[in-house]
């Protein structure tokens, strides 16, 4: 292991966490991994002082851990990104609080802000919310103590010897010094990412912020008619997304993958109908959801075990689930409350026709990336892209588990021994406070063995954070890519599915993983 790479740690049975000396070893790393990708690579999250590398199979990830400490960082130069110039009007809410805490006056702040090149270092939180490292320590800050419930989008920010530009609305901690018009995130370019991980930023100090508005004879082109759609919502249910297998590759600009969070499930829909394993599918959250079809259809549903009734001129029938049916033009199919389970999966044969966003027709509720959560009176086209012309091709689906198997670390170095076993022991409820982006578990709180904070580092879907109030958090598909808590250990992949089909209220334990 060379001086640049001091540890590479275990991060699921999926990725790896590389520990790395700083910042230029960091952007090294990255700047390698790009033009050198090792086989089965899929994602790299680099952060302040660690690269997590994210494989698409268990022996990928391994062959990837056994590699990338034997790489010589001194002769992959680090890629020295573009130079990005940001017009700032500095009037910040929390402008006068930084010129106390930094012994400053308004115009010192100022002054230091715009009078050095930052770096940005690591994306994350937001798609487009990019750390930016500078080399001047005296705009070195703490966060707020209370974050705000709510920061305007184009926020210009300053926390712990970093700035930052908040992207859109959204919760945050950081002081406030100023606001920009630039437009961090837009997915219509080919670079959605205004500021990519290794470019150079330059804030420059202006009275005013300039808009354009379009005028007379530049209006932007009508948007073309809606195609016929093949089905109508007529009651979305307490949620209801389309969902594929997610948009890996991504992480890098703030991006997760997202996804179906039973991903077996959306697998045996697809088959069922004749599809590709992979086409878009209705994710659906504890049934109470139904459709009408336009036009005749064939249809199965998969995953939580829920009534399927269909209503049409003849009268109601009740469907089988994990099995394919036919939806006639007219007839109108509902999703009752599950007997068991939490997610059912809704597929067309040809799938949903919905837009691509990053090579992914997934709806990712954190960034908001993706078509909109479905609605009553929202309509579905139908595509025609099939993989087969075999309708029904039955599987047996995995059996419910509440043990599930953990790899331990990145950060188990964080909890003693004693508290690492009683994690183990425990029983651990799943409490209401469950979403796409994650789950909350109550039981006895997980003491950290360590005080301070750990500066934020990539995350991955099935990791066990520890927030010091003890209460595990485990992610989901929607999680965010870094997150600054220590990861306990994390749940094997092939238990993911399952992982996502528990209620409120259930109860399950976790053993280590050999």
């Amino acid at each position: 292991m060379n001086d640049s790479i001091l540890d590479v740690r275990p991060a699921g049975d999926r990725a790896v966490l590389v520990q790395l000396a700083g910042l230029d070893a960091v952007l090294a790393l990255q700047a390698h991994l790009a033009g050198h990708p090792f086989p089965g690579q899929i994602d790299v999250v680099p952060a302040a002082s660690t690269v997590l590398i994210a494989a698409d199979s268990i022996r990928h990830a391994r062959n990837i851990a056994a590699q990338v400490e034997h790489l010589e960082l001194a002769t992959a130069a680090a890629h020295e990104g573009a130079l990005v110039v940001i017009d700032a009007v500095y009037d910040g809410v929390d402008l006068d609080a930084v010129a106390e805490l930094t012994g400053l006056d308004r115009d010192g702040v100022i002054g230091r802000h715009t009078g050095q090149v930052w770096t940005a270092a690591f994306t994350g939180f937001a798609p487009g919310f990019a750390y930016l490292v500078g080399a001047d320590r005296r705009l070195d800050v703490p966060r707020r103590e209370k974050p705000r419930t709510s920061v305007p989008a184009g926020s210009v920010a300053l926390a712990g010897g970093q700035s930052a530009i908040y992207p859109r609305q959204s919760p945050g901690g950081w002081q406030l010094i100023g606001r920009t018009a630039a437009e961090l995130w837009d997915i219509d370019r080919p670079e959605p990412a205004l500021i990519r991980p290794g470019d150079r930023v330059q804030f420059r100090a202006v009275r005013e912020i300039l808009t354009v508005a379009v005028g007379p004879g530049s209006a932007p082109a009508e948007p073309e008619p809606p195609r016929l759609s093949g089905l109508v919502v007529t009651e979305p249910g307490m949620e209801a997304t389309i969902q594929d297998l997610g948009r890996a590759g991504w992480a890098h600009l703030g991006v997760t993958a997202s996804g179906a969070l039973d991903r077996g499930a959306l697998r045996r829909a697809n088959r069922l109908v004749g599809n590709r394993v992979d086409l878009p599918a209705v994710e659906v959250l504890l049934g109470g959801f139904a459709l009408e079809a336009v036009t005749d259809q064939v249809v199965a549903v998969t995953g939580a075990s829920v009534p399927v009734t269909v209503a049409g001129e003849h009268g109601v029938r009740t469907v089988l689930p994990e099995s394919p049916f036919a939806l006639l033009a007219g007839e109108s199919m509902a999703l009752g409350r599950p007997v068991s389970g939490l997610r059912s999966y809704v597929a067309l044969r040809g799938g949903i026709d919905a837009r691509a966003v990053l090579g992914s027709c997934s709806t990712d509720t954190l960034s908001g990336i993706g078509p909109s959560p479905l609605a009553a009176g929202s309509r579905l086209a139908v595509g025609t892209d099939r993989g087969t012309s075999l309708v029904g091709s039955p599987e047996i689906p995995p059996a419910p588990i509440t043990q599930f198997h953990v790899v331990r670390g990145p950060r188990d170095d964080w909890f003693s021994h004693d508290v690492l076993a009683q994690f183990c022991e425990s029983e651990w409820l799943v409490t209401t406070q469950c979403n796409r982006i994650g789950i909350t578990l109550h039981g006895a709180p997980v003491a950290r063995e360590r005080s301070g904070e750990l500066p934020s580092e990539g995350t991955v879907r099935g990791a066990i954070q520890i927030p010091p109030d003890g209460l595990p958090v485990v992610f989901l598909s929607d999680h965010p890519v870094t997150g600054g808590y220590p990861v306990l250990g994390v749940i094997a992949s092939n238990e993911l599915d399952q992982l996502a089909q528990l209620a409120p209220d259930s109860r399950l334990r976790f053993s280590w993983q050999p």
